[in-house]
C-alpha cells in the first residue's frame, strides 16, 4: 500500500507522536548538555564540529540550514491559506501574503535581536492564549467515538484504532515531527544569553515541556471534537473542530498568530545558523556581515529570498517534508556528536549533564534514523530534493570552503583547543 500523508489517521499519529515526543525529549536533554559545554551561535553545527571534525560539523550545519530555510517557506503557504480563508484585505492570491510575511518579519529581525525577540515573545504569547481558548471550547465537544470513526482497511494490523495498519504509523512520523520541529534551534541564541551555560539548557527543556502539553491537547481535542475522518480532510482543523460562532472566529485569528510565531522564530534560527557557518568560513564570509544594529543582514535576507521563491510553488506539504528530512538528518548527527564527546572527552566541563547519558541520546539516535527512513517512504520527492541540496552543499565544501576556514572563529577555536589538549595528554 502506498504511504500517504493521511494514512496514519488518529491512531497512527498518536503512536508516532508518542515515539517522536520521546525522541525529542531525549534529544533535548542531550542538547542541553552540549549547549552548556559549547555555548556559541552555531548550535548543532558547533557540537558536531567538536565531535566529528570539519566534515561532520558542516554536514550537520547544512542539514539544519536546509530545515530552517525551507520550513518558513512551508509555513508561508499555510499563512497564505489562512489569510485567504479569513478573507483578509480581499486577498485571493497567496503570493502577496508570502512576500509580505518575509518582508515584514525579516525587516523586524534587521532592526536588531532585542526588538526581534520582543516581537517574538508577544506573538508567541498570543498563540498560546489561542491554544488555551481552543482547549476550553473543545472540551464540551469531545466525543471519544470520534477518535476512531474511520473504517479499517485490509492493511496488515488494521483496526478501528489503526485503520491503515502498521504502515499508517510510518506515514505519520514526519507529521509527528512537525509538532516539535525547530525546538533544537534554542541553542542558537547562546551568544545573546546572559548566562548561556545555565539559560540555554533551561530554555530548551522548558520549551519542550510546553510543546509536549500543547501538542497532546491539540491532537486529542481536535480529533475528539470533529472526528478523525473530517479532520484528515481539513485545511483549518482547530476552527473546523469548533464549528461556527465567536470562539471559532477568535481561534481562527489567533491560529494565524501561531503560524506567524513559528515563521518568525525560524527566521531567527536560520539567520544564526547561516551567520555561524559563514563566520567560520564554511559559507561565503559576506553572509556573516552585520548591520549597525548588530543583526546579520545578509544571513537574514539571502535565505529569506530563497524561502520566498520556494513558497511560490505552493507545495506546502512537500516543503514541510523536505524540512523534516533535513531536521531528522541533523538529529542523527547531533546525537552521534553527544555520544562521541562523552566517550572521547569525558572531562570536558559540562555545567549540565544529560540524565541517562549516552543511553538517552542513543535512544534518540535510533528513532532519528527511523525518521530519516520514514521520510523517504512517505514522500520520496521531498527527501530526494533535500538530499540533492545536501549533496550540493557538501560538494561546495569539498571543492572550496574547507580550504578557507577561519581559525579564529569560536567553533574552530573550540576544536583547536580540544586538539591541543589531546596532544598534551
Amino acid at each position: 500500500m502506498e504511504l500517504r500523508p493521511r494514512a496514519g489517521r488518529f491512531g497512527g499519529l498518536l503512536i508516532a507522536g508518542i515515539v517522536i515526543a520521546a525522541m525529542y525529549t531525549a534529544m533535548v536533554l542531550g542538547m542541553a548538555e552540549l549547549s552548556s559545554a559549547l555555548p556559541t551561535a552555531g548550535g548543532g553545527y558547533t557540537f558536531a564540529r567538536r565531535a566529528l571534525g570539519p566534515w561532520g560539523g558542516f554536514a550537520t550545519g547544512t542539514a539544519i540550514l536546509i530545515e530552517y530555510a525551507i520550513a518558513p517557506a512551508a509555513i508561508a503557504t499555510f499563512i497564505g491559506a489562512y489569510v485567504e480563508s479569513l478573507g483578509l484585505f480581499g486577498i485571493t492570491d497567496g503570493w502577496w501574503v508570502y512576500l509580505a510575511a518575509y518582508v515584514i518579519f525579516v525587516g523586524v529581525h534587521l532592526m536588531g535581536v532585542g526588538e526581534a525577540l520582543k516581537v517574538m515573545f508577544v506573538i508567541t504569547a498570543v498563540a498560546l492564549v489561542g491554544l488555551v481558548v481552543f482547549a476550553v471550547a473543545a472540551v464540551p465537544l469531545f466525543d471519544a467515538a470520534n477518535l476512531t470513526d474511520i473504517p479499517p482497511t485490509d492493511a496488515a494490523g488494521a483496526s478501528p484504532f489503526l485503520p491503515y495498519g502498521y504502515l499508517g504509523i510510518w506515514a505519520a512520523v514526519p507529521f509527528a515531527i512537525w509538532f516539535f520541529l525547530a525546538i533544537e534551534g534554542v541553542p542558537l541564541g547562546a551568544e545573546e544569553a546572559r548566562d548561556p551555560a545555565k539559560d540555554v539548557p533551561r530554555g530548551i527543556i522548558a520549551a519542550m515541556v510546553v510543546l509536549l502539553v500543547t501538542g497532546a491537547l491539540v491532537l486529542v481535542l481536535a480529533t475528539g471534537a470533529i472526528g478523525a475522518s473530517a479532520l484528515s480532510e481539513s485545511g483549518n482543523p482547530l476552527v473546523e473542530a469548533l464549528g461556527t460562532g465567536t470562539m471559532a472566529t477568535v481561534v481562527n485569528y489567533i491560529g494565524l498568530a501561531g503560524l506567524i510565531a513559528s515563521f518568525f522564530s525560524i527566521i531567527y534560527a536560520y539567520s544564526r545558523q547561516t551567520f555561524a557557518l559563514s563566520r567560520a568560513g564554511y559559507l561565503p564570509r559576506v553572509l556573516s556581515l552585520t548591520n549597525g544594529r548588530k543583526a546579520p543582514a545578509l544571513a537574514l535576507i539571502v535565505p529569506g529570498v530563497i524561502g520566498f521563491l520556494l513558497s511560490l510553488t505552493g507545495q506546502g506539504a512537500v516543503l514541510l517534508n523536505t524540512a523534516v528530512f533535513g531536521a531528522a538528518l541533523s538529529y542523527v548527527l547531533m546525537m552521534v556528536s553527544h555520544i562521541v564527546l562523552r566517550r572521547r572527552e569525558p572531562d570536558m566541563p559540562r555545567p549540565y549533564r544529560t540524565p541517562g547519558g549516552v543511553a538517552t541520546t542513543g535512544f534518540a539516535l535510533v528513532v532519528a534514523v527511523i525518521s530519516v527512513i520514514a521520510t523517504f517512504l512517505v514522500d520520496s520527492v521531498a527527501a530526494l530534493c533535500a538530499l540533492g541540496a545536501f549533496a550540493l552543499f557538501m560538494a561546495y565544501f569539498a571543492l572550496y570552503s574547507r580550504h578557507h576556514l577561519v581559525a579564529a572563529a569560536p567553533d574552530e577555536e573550540f576544536a583547536a583547543l580540544a586538539a591541543a589538549e589531546d596532544e598534551l595528554r
